[in-house]
């Protein structure tokens, strides 16, 4: 059982109240939370990875449970989410994989089982990386208001035998979103897209 000892968690809020036009009626919300972590299996080629998403998927949960507390505590005012991984140089893409189902299921599971897949993107990257995750609705994923990212990292990591785990929740759609397509208003057919 491989394990995965926490380094550090870092969350981070933001509110946009407007994005040059004008200030919106409530502002959006967008928080991030962070889990810098020792990658088990950096510097060495391991077949079988995937019973490894089972010992992650407690940090899931605790990322979740903290990006919920952030944005208010409601988690019904949560309506956007996304989720990422930025492995360290010692380690390969396949150990950001490990995060589609711990990240991705404990986000519905805290949500009420929203239906919509969960945006996401992983890299290799160095000491201070960058990641845009993705964001989209969490219950449709055709309602274009939600379409956005948020850039993620941590100054001090990945190390190269570390993973840079991430999740992202929102409330609301971009502020001046008016690009049409489907109003989360609007959701109908509670399939995950429409």
């Amino acid at each position: 059982m491989p394990d995965f000892p926490i380094r550090k968690i870092a969350v981070t809020i933001e509110e946009i109240l407007h994005d040059g036009g004008p200030p919106a009626h409530i502002p959006r919300r967008r928080a991030a939370a962070l889990a810098v972590v020792k990658n088990p299996f950096a510097g060495r080629y391991v077949e079988e990875l995937e019973s490894a998403m089972e010992d992650l998927k407690p940090l899931g949960l605790v990322l979740s449970d903290r990006l919920i507390a952030a944005l208010g505590g409601d988690a019904k005012a949560i309506d956007g989410y996304g989720k990422g991984a930025i492995v360290g140089s010692a380690g390969e893409l396949e150990h950001g994989a490990l995060w589609h189902v711990p990240g991705g299921y404990a986000m519905r599971e805290r949500l009420g089982e929203a239906k919509a897949i969960v945006p996401s993107a992983k890299k290799l990257g160095a000491f201070g990386a960058r990641l845009d995750v993705p964001i989209g609705h969490v219950n449709a994923a055709y309602v274009r208001s939600h379409f956005d990212a948020m850039e993620v990292g941590v100054p001090d990591g990945p190390r190269p035998d570390e993973i840079v785990f991430a999740l992202v929740m929102t409330s609301g759609p971009r502020i001046h979103d008016r690009m049409g397509g489907l109003k989360a208003s609007d959701i109908k057919a509670w399939d995950g897209l429409r």
